[in-house]
């Protein structure tokens, strides 16, 4: 097991937690017992939003959620401040850059199939900064922005090192200043020779230094970390010897069958068979890369304090997706596995309780409702988003009772309680999996052939169905 470095990462609680896959405890559990739980309080004025959106990252990735591998001292202390939910997940994707659909489900509160060209959100649907915006706040957008130029600039009103695309060698990061045309001229861009995640933190600080106006803001940092190249800084690296780092419990050297995407760039990332060594290596990457970027969060988090924002500002901490790094012989994130749908979610601030854990299931795109509650600020009726207001106040312990979940036209899948379907239609083959996600969480038992669990597959089968009529599925036919 890896050393932990005590002058970097805080020290650790004791926590309950729930098995994981990652050779590890997974960071979807409970926070500290005996916490103290305050219900939520009415707020006298529109409290500032600092959104955190990390690319890439992965559910199980925090250690004071149970991964005692891992060290992101910054992200533990908002784990104790806030509410903690450990079964957000994506819907899924209709193209292989899974972070555009994404992002764009999280922009707008609407499902996936609302977007046959992520790269860019139609007009037509309003995005929750652009709602904040209308309703007085000074929105300003940093980093990552992968749904079109014209978007940005309905969302924010300023803006600083815009990213537009979706990978990019982190020392070498080619930006844009805010321009209030919209144009984003290729000439105007300009290669930043700082780490990705410095450049965007450096800037929020600049941002929070800067700002005096009396209107709340609404601040947006959206990293490319821990997004490949996986390139951490030096002293990052030497904190996971590659010979120390556990296997995932569910390594395989290689996918049991073919899931429609085995020859994306994300898996030509190593060779096949998958190796130990070689997975090792990239799970010690990827956790450098998460480090780096946790001690930039870090940063920030002490500007908030410096300028007198600390106890004004809800902040949301997240990511756009998650990724396997060696897990069912995988490497990418184009897949319906919980290693690729399951995000972290952390949330804290006025009128957040903290110290709550969620274990109600979510998805993403429930944030844009949930943040309008918690800002006090109307929002559009027709969203797929569903606010998490009640189950942050307590009034309710349910939020969707199942939740379904998409890949281009090759994957499909549903969750309801602790049991997952996964249906896969490649070059007109069938594959069925069923997992129980209690009992197995790293779903390595397919249930799906069992007489005992017949039933059960017809069950979800059916729910399947409900889903492709409710959201007008394009590929339905294929998984009927």
């Amino acid at each position: 097991m890896v050393k932990i470095d005590r002058t970097y990462a805080a020290k650790t609680i004791n926590r309950r937690s729930f098995l994981g896959c990652a050779g590890i405890s997974a960071a979807a559990a409970c926070l500290p017992l005996g916490c103290t739980t305050h219900s939520p309080q009415k707020i006298k004025r529109p409290p500032n939003i600092l959104f955190l959106f990390s690319d890439d990252q992965r559910f199980d990735t925090i250690h004071a959620l149970g991964n005692p591998i891992i060290q992101t001292p910054a992200l533990d202390v908002l784990t104790k401040h806030g509410a903690v939910f450990s079964n957000t997940y994506i819907m899924g994707s209709t193209v292989p850059a899974v972070c555009m659909p994404s992002r764009a489900m999280l922009l707008t509160g609407r499902h996936v199939f609302n977007f046959q060209h992520p790269e860019n959100i139609p007009d037509e649907m309003p995005l929750w900064p652009e709602i904040f915006r209308n309703h007085g706040y000074h929105t300003f957008g940093i980093g990552k922005w992968h749904n079109g130029a014209r978007s940005f600039n309905r969302a924010f009103e300023n803006g600083g090192k815009i990213f537009f695309g979706g990978m990019n060698d982190h020392y070498a990061v080619p930006v844009h200043d805010y321009d209030p045309s919209g144009a984003y001229a290729k000439q105007t861009q300009h290669v930043e020779k700082k780490f990705s995640s410095e450049l965007f933190a450096d800037e929020a600080i600049r941002f929070l230094h800067e700002y005096h106006q009396d209107t709340p803001f609404l601040l947006y940092v959206s990293f490319t970390a821990p997004h490949d190249p996986r390139m951490a800084p030096e002293p990052f690296q030497k904190l996971y010897p590659k010979d120390q780092i556990p296997l995932p419990k569910n390594f395989m050297p290689r996918h049991p069958f073919d899931n429609g995407e085995m020859e994306i760039r994300d898996e030509k990332l190593a060779p096949w068979p998958r190796t130990p060594e070689i997975v090792k290596e990239h799970i010690a990457d990827y956790y450098a890369m998460i480090s780096h970027l946790d001690a930039q969060i870090g940063r920030i988090m002490d500007a908030l304090k410096e300028t007198g924002h600390a106890d004004d500002t809800i902040i949301v901490y997240t990511s756009d997706n998650g990724l396997a790094v060696g897990q069912h012989g995988l490497l990418g994130k184009q897949s319906l596995y919980e290693h690729s749908l399951k995000v972290p979610l952390i949330i804290t601030g006025p009128g957040v309780p903290r110290g709550r854990h969620v274990d109600a299931a979510c998805y993403l795109m429930d944030l844009f409702p949930t943040l309008c509650d918690l800002a006090g600020i109307p929002c559009p009726a027709d969203l797929d988003g569903k606010s998490l207001a009640p189950v942050l106040s307590g009034a309710s312990q349910a939020h969707r009772e199942d939740l379904f979940f998409a890949y281009r036209n090759v994957q499909r899948g549903v969750r309801t309680g602790n049991l997952k379907l996964i249906e896969y239609c490649v070059a007109n083959q069938r594959q069925t999996q069923l997992f129980n996600l209690h009992d197995d969480p790293c779903e390595m038992n397919n249930l799906a052939t069992e007489t005992a669990h017949k039933q059960d597959v017809v069950r979800l089968r059916n729910l399947l169905h409900a889903w492709h009529e409710k959201l007008n599925d394009p590929d339905s036919s294929s998984f009927i």
